[in-house]
């Protein structure tokens, strides 16, 4: 084995350990570390130096490995090291291991990196700056699952060939980046003029999902998000390569156009596909469908499955924990602090939702029962009780962080937003009160 020296400022020089070389250019900086030293000393002190002494190696480098044996991780010479992340696995189904033979695996092995390299690379410049970003291990991987699903589905026969499978991957494993990554590989390598129609049913999410994909340069035209269901059929009869639209938009029958290389990506499918809306749609276009969602669709959903197909990637909850992708989720019951258990609600409720298959009599059956206790669940009472323990919960759990309040319906959410107002107002006041009284206290009034 050569080593190989690099003279770069000042006439300086240094060896790196691993420099991968593809048709004469280093895409692959490979620093080692002994396994009793922290990995993030190899970020810390040796690629901070190699980088301030010999920058011109790093002008086309596609990835840097660090790696001391017991820990390795993949990232971008310009990332900060929390960015670098774990390549656990080389297929979906694997429990995965964080090993040096696993991520020079699953990355160099040479398909795999030109792979990586071509099709998984993003630059993103939304934050203000330029941010080099790569792909994670779940979303290489989810994503060529769902490209080669793509590729045999056209070439089957009947209607299931539109039933692209439905792409389900944890909130916060970075979705709309998975979008992006799968529609530019499918226009890189599949012979085609396809167009994707990228569906929401929430204003929020269509702004964020197209700031995804003009961020990283895929778009860079805002009449590609539709305004109203007219400005939608204009852009259907147009050949945009994206469309961005709210599902609320197909408020029309007709149909469009004819082209059979339209590719729906519905983000959150399990919630609006299979309504009057969802229907205009299918008729508007004979499309391609492909379901996105963070939320794992039920076992007895048949309707998602019957629209999209069985999941084509899977990467839940509880993988992303492991991984270090999602922070952990606590469940803890307190209803007892607020002294509103109430073990009849509950049972009824666990009894309703554990009946997986209706029929319309016990339907009508559990509306009944349900609307009985609504009144009881939405009680000001009961509300302003949960109000003040969100309040007294956040400001004495110990650690900062945010928090999400989930409400039966849209009703008692406006209602709790003002009760937790008040509630944060009075909180802030007896504290203010009660440092003051300490104050005097200390100084001898």
């Amino acid at each position: 084995m050569q080593q190989l020296w690099i003279e770069g400022k000042s006439r300086r020089r240094r060896r790196p350990d691993v420099v991968g070389f593809v048709n004469g250019i280093p895409l692959l900086f490979v620093e080692l570390k002994a396994h009793h030293r922290k990995l993030q000393v190899a970020y810390d002190d040796n690629l901070s130096d190699y980088l301030d002494v010999i920058p011109n190696l790093f002008h086309c480098n596609a990835f840097v490995l660090l790696s001391n044996g017991l820990e390795s991780k993949i990232g971008a010479a310009t990332s900060k090291f929390e960015y670098f992340n774990d390549w656990k696995r080389i297929r979906e189904e694997e429990e995965g291991i964080v090993s040096l033979d696993t991520i020079v695996l699953g990355v160099c092995e040479k398909a795999r990196f030109l792979d990586l390299f071509e099709n998984f690379i993003l630059y993103d410049d939304s934050m203000g700056k330029v941010v080099k970003l790569i792909a994670h291990n779940h979303q290489f991987i989810g994503v060529n699952k769902a490209v080669g699903h793509f590729v045999e589905k056209r070439a089957g026969t009947g209607e299931d060939r539109q039933k692209l499978g439905v792409f389900w991957h944890t909130q916060g494993s970075g979705k709309s980046y998975s979008m992006v990554f799968l529609a530019q590989k499918i226009h890189r390598k599949i012979p085609g003029s396809f167009t994707f129609l990228i569906v929401t049913d929430r204003e929020e999410l269509d702004k964020q999902i197209y700031g995804t994909f003009a961020g990283v340069g895929v778009v860079d035209d805002k009449r590609q998000r539709a305004k109203s269901g007219e400005d939608l059929k204009r852009l259907l009869k147009t050949s945009s390569r994206y469309i961005f639209t709210l599902i609320h938009k197909f408020n029309f029958e007709e149909e469009i156009t004819g082209r059979d290389d339209i590719i729906v990506i519905s983000d959150e499918a399990h919630r609006t596909q299979s309504g009057t809306l969802a229907l205009n749609m299918r008729n508007a276009c004979p499309e391609l469908l492909l379901g996105f969602t963070g939320t794992p669709i039920f076992k007895d959903d048949q309707i998602t499955a019957r629209i999209f197909g069985d999941y084509v990637s899977v990467y839940d909850f509880k993988r992303s924990v492991e991984d270090g992708a999602t922070v952990p989720l606590y469940y803890e019951n307190r209803g007892e602090k607020l002294k509103l258990d109430n073990p009849q609600i509950s049972q009824q409720m666990r009894d309703a939702i554990e009946q997986a298959d209706l029929d319309p009599d016990q339907e009508e059956m559990v509306k009944r029962q349900f609307a009985r206790e609504y009144p009881i669940i939405t009680a000001e009472k009961r509300l302003r009780s949960i109000a003040r323990d969100v309040v007294w919960h956040f400001n004495n759990r110990g650690y900062k962080g945010k928090g999400m309040f989930v409400a039966i319906d849209k009703v008692p959410a406006v209602k709790m937003y003002h009760f937790i107002t008040e509630e944060w107002e009075k909180y802030i006041g007896e504290t203010e009160k009660t440092c003051n009284s300490s104050a005097a206290i200390r100084s001898g009034w």
